[in-house]
């Protein structure tokens, strides 16, 4: 199995987690989730509880909702396969703490490139909607655009998941 990361993209509830799950799951490789949801609310709280229920005990689990790159660089091994889910949540959350966002960006996309192992990230493709009707919004939707369009440079394989069917729009559908 190539060991550059993989991107995982598509919409709210398309599948891409539980797609991303079973490359890592596949690669016999050791599962580690570096989780960067924040469960503010009920509904997070089960949305994080619902991963965890389907992940199973073969995982081990980081909470890292800001500092990802060095998460990464801790995290790392040859023999270890880590799912980072998601990159979009990850970006709020530099929003939220007004975090210098090309910076991160970079800093992410460096990180990622000169890591050993197999790593899988998923995020949010946002730029198929409606277009925000705020400027706050507008500048995250651009902001999520540039960082996809960042890692996605960096991968062999970035998929795309529409109603939980995969297609590779870079490289080849792990097997």
């Amino acid at each position: 199995m190539n060991k550059s990361p993989i991107l995982v993209l598509g919409g709210a509830r398309s599948g891409k987690s539980r797609m991303a799950e079973e490359i890592v799951e596949g690669s016999g490789l050791s599962r580690f989730y570096l989780a960067t949801a924040e469960p503010g609310d009920a509904e997070m709280h089960a949305r994080i509880a619902e991963h965890r229920a389907r992940r199973g005990p073969g995982w081990q689990t980081l909470e890292t909702p800001l500092d990802l790159e060095t998460a990464l660089a801790e995290t790392a091994r040859p023999e270890r396969a880590i799912l980072v889910d998601c990159l979009t949540l990850w970006l709020s959350n530099i929003f939220l703490n007004e975090g210098d966002v090309g910076e991160r960006i970079t800093a992410l996309t460096v990180s990622l490139r000169e890591l050993p192992g197999l790593i899988v990230v998923v995020s949010n493709e946002v730029g198929l909607g409606l277009v925000p009707d705020n400027a706050l919004g507008r500048s995250f939707r651009d902001a999520q655009g540039q960082l996809n369009q960042s890692v996605a440079g960096i991968c062999n394989t970035v998929i795309f998941v529409a109603a939980g069917l995969p297609l590779a729009l870079k490289g080849e559908l792990p097997s």
